[in-house]
């Protein structure tokens, strides 16, 4: 009987062609090499498809599903979660890449550590010809052992959220309610993630985040843009702060938590969403204006 990887590499993809060889070159140059790479392709209309061909023909770890259509990118983040069967989950992504040895130091953490639900590496930011690399200091080495605490930290310190691309626990990970369709549902996510394990930054830079005219953090406060990311087409987002707030409301709601631990959280949402309540209004206005047109 074949035995099961420990690790699936999960990578959505979406007319990826100009960035895709180097992420899966560096993701299956990695030491450790027993996993499964599961590719999903969001009905890519370049040449992502041949490319992605071309390596399940090279390398039997690697695996090639396609959609349909175009669900959007958060949603094809979950449908690679739902691909996978083992122990431990990395996803990755179609245009960043990877130092070689990251899967073999954060697997080595997280089987000495059961209570930690995520491991990911220190990071460098590049141009989109992965040059010019900058060190990038995320802070999110979140070991107290109280999950509220952690919770906290984590709203209080994240800026940019690709930790969620590091090895994730499959069992923490299926007790959340995974990637949300709204802009920032990544750190929503890793925030509801918090609730159920520690998580440990490794020292070492293995994570380079490329930054380019087509990623997701490339026209913050794009309609047009956001939409097509994250819904896969050009309607415009509604009340996308409010989804944020309620999701995190959400995420405490369904955690594991003591009476007295929920509750400092709820009160730290709510105050949160004081400080947004300008914003909220005006969503709230404009969604009743569309809603009466």
């Amino acid at each position: 009987m074949t035995k099961t990887p420990l690790v699936t590499i999960g990578l959505p993809v979406y007319n990826s062609e100009r960035y895709l060889a180097n992420s899966l070159d560096s993701l299956l140059a990695q030491t450790y090499r027993d996993f499964v790479l599961i590719i999903s392709d969001n009905a890519s209309t370049d040449g992502t498809t041949e490319i992605c061909r071309k390596y399940v023909a090279a390398d039997d770890r690697v695996k090639y599903f396609r959609n349909d259509a175009n669900i959007g990118n958060p949603r094809n983040f979950n449908r690679v979660f739902e691909l996978a069967q083992t122990k431990y989950l990395k996803w990755s992504t179609a245009d960043d890449f990877w130092g070689p040895t990251f899967l073999e130091a954060a697997l080595e953490v997280m089987e000495r550590e059961p209570d930690i639900a995520l491991c990911y590496p220190q990071a460098f930011l590049v141009d989109s010809d992965g040059s010019n690399p900058k060190p990038y200091n995320d802070t999110l080495h979140l070991m107290d052992d109280a999950p509220e605490q952690r919770f906290l930290s984590l709203l209080r310190r994240i800026k940019l959220a690709h930790q969620h691309l590091g090895l994730v626990r499959m069992s923490c990970l299926r007790a959340t309610h995974l990637l949300g369709t709204q802009v920032g549902s990544d750190i929503t996510l890793l925030a509801e993630l918090t609730l159920y394990g520690k998580f440990y930054e490794l020292p070492q830079r293995l994570f380079y985040r490329r930054f380019h005219e087509k990623s997701g953090s490339w026209k913050r406060g794009d309609a047009k843009h956001e939409a097509a990311l994250y819904y896969g087409t050009n309607d415009r987002m509604r009340l996308k702060q409010w989804r944020t707030h309620m999701g995190l409301f959400a995420a405490v709601h369904r955690a594991p938590l003591s009476a007295a631990a929920r509750w400092r959280l709820y009160g730290y949402l709510a105050r949160r969403m004081g400080w947004d309540a300008a914003e909220l209004s005006h969503e709230l206005l404009a969604f009743a204006q569309s809603v009466i047109r």
